[in-house]
């Protein structure tokens, strides 16, 4: 069922700023990185593939998924396939993206970053765990210069939601974010430093472009792998992709639900 033609294309003229205070939650921007982790959202939502692409820069291959759910109006945004590799456009480069274009575009009252990530067992995570991430920060960005070494790490406490956190009872630890899967002895340290249970390859990306904005944003993350275990990263990641999306997916149904008809002050 296709929704009304003003939530296909842009959101209606009472969505087009951003909630003031008090006022309940209207709209909602979901980043993902993955299709495989949008797929079961995007079915649970009934949101609808957007075929106007004038909401983006021509050529781009970004693919925004819309609708009315509930209270609320989502808009999807997964940043397609890359156009030379003909895979998912993970990292920070596109989210980043992704995220400003998408805050400009739809002016959204709350972003929610969602995805999977790896996880070290030394900070308790376990494969199949969702977090509610409280804090931030890239462990790949090396500048050691006075000050411009704390601007690369980019450390920032995540929108804290103190209700939304005890209704769905999910765990709570630091992401820290760089633009490989794997890891190098320089990003273990920096990770360390930064003292995250958890690592992935936009987080920190999302965090910087709905600060600099002014919107507040949550980062619920799954963990597909234990990166101080003894599989290797890739193999175990994929292996366990596609359960964990559907514990992620399960989460943030649960974070909407919950968010739908609520004041940003009541999270």
């Amino acid at each position: 069922m296709a929704p009304p033609e003003d939530i296909v294309a842009n959101p209606p003229p009472e969505v087009e700023e951003t909630a003031s205070a008090g006022a309940p939650i209207s709209t909602v921007l979901i980043v993902i990185a993955m299709h495989t982790e949008a797929a079961p959202l995007v079915s649970k939502f009934e949101l609808v593939e957007d075929s106007d692409k004038s909401m983006f820069p021509k050529g781009v291959p970004w693919v925004r998924y819309c609708g009315k759910y509930k209270d609320l109006y989502i808009n999807l945004i997964w940043p397609g396939k890359d156009p030379a590799h003909g895979v998912d456009s993970v990292g920070t480069v596109s989210a980043s993206l992704v995220t400003y274009a998408s805050i400009q575009a739809f002016k959204p009252d709350l972003v929610i970053n969602a995805g999977t990530a790896g996880g070290f067992k030394a900070k308790g995570a376990s494969v199949g765990e969702v977090y509610l991430t409280s804090a931030v920060a890239f462990h790949d960005r090396r500048i050691p210069i006075p000050v411009f070494d704390l601007y690369g790490i980019g450390a920032k406490e995540t929108f804290s939601c103190p209700k939304l956190l005890e209704k769905l009872n999910l765990k709570v630890g630091k992401l820290s974010t760089g633009d490989s899967l794997d890891m190098s002895p320089h990003d273990e340290s920096a990770i360390l430093a930064n003292d995250a249970t958890l690592k992935d390859m936009e987080g920190a990306a999302v965090a910087y472009v709905a600060d600099l904005l002014s919107v507040p944003a949550i980062f619920v993350k799954a963990v597909t792998d234990i990166i101080d275990g003894e599989k290797p990263t890739a193999e175990e990641f994929l292996q366990n992709l596609v359960i964990v999306t559907a514990a992620l997916d399960q989460a943030v149904t649960q974070a909407v639900d919950f968010i739908s008809g609520k004041c940003i002050e009541d999270l």
